[in-house]
């Protein structure tokens, strides 16, 4: 779907540039920015290959599994209905580790092992249950102390200062972590959003 808008998008700033007699404006934008986007890819290299390699040093040395084992309290009570010895718990555990220090790649593969095991426990298998749902709401919000990838874009771009936006990164991946935890805990609520399960048992008993 993303590649029909961005081929949709040139079309019609080419378009435009016919009918505005400005082709000639569009091709050289298009020029600049392309030469832009390889000097910044290239920048960034330097600054991403220090940051993750700090981060993986902190996944070699336990950092991840220690606060892995801080958050499990809290993740027992944000996700009820999993039992605590469940492997869905671990794989969640340490995904949400994972992304609050900025380990995007380690994340992922753990995530994707969350929702496996998460499927396992749900009776109604074509139906995100309400643990899912709360893992998908707090994985995308994802609080992070340790915005690598925004410090190496800012680094490239020529900030003076590029941790500053630490500080405001946590703030507002707090505030949107909540706030998700907030909207899952409200809808789930709704009859609208509720799974009957007896209904479904029965259904399938029928057939």
């Amino acid at each position: 779907m993303i590649n029909f808008i961005w081929a949709g998008l040139l079309i019609v700033g080419f378009v435009v540039g016919i009918i505005t007699g400005n082709v000639e404006e569009v091709t050289n934008a298009a020029i600049e920015s392309a030469n832009t986007a390889v000097e910044l890819a290239l920048g960034l290299v330097g600054v991403m290959a220090l940051w993750l390699g700090i981060m993986k040093i902190a996944e070699k040395s336990g950092l991840v599994e220690k606060l892995a084992k801080g958050l499990k309290p809290i993740t027992l009570k944000l996700f009820p209905d999993v039992p605590a010895e469940h492997p869905a718990m671990g794989a969640m555990v340490m995904n949400i580790a994972a992304n609050i220090l900025g380990l995007g790649n380690a994340a992922t593969p753990l995530g994707l092992k969350a929702m496996q095991e998460l499927q396992t426990l749900n009776p109604k298998k074509d139906t995100a249950t309400n643990a899912m749902v709360t893992f998908l709401a707090i994985n995308t919000s994802s609080v992070t102390l340790v915005p690598a990838t925004s410090i190496a874009i800012l680094a490239s771009a020529g900030a003076k200062t590029p941790t500053e936006i630490i500080g405001p990164t946590i703030i507002a991946t707090t505030v949107s972590t909540a706030v998700a935890l907030i909207a899952t805990r409200y809808l789930g609520k709704l009859p609208k959003y509720q799974i009957n399960y007896d209904e479904d048992i029965e259904y399938e008993e029928a057939k």
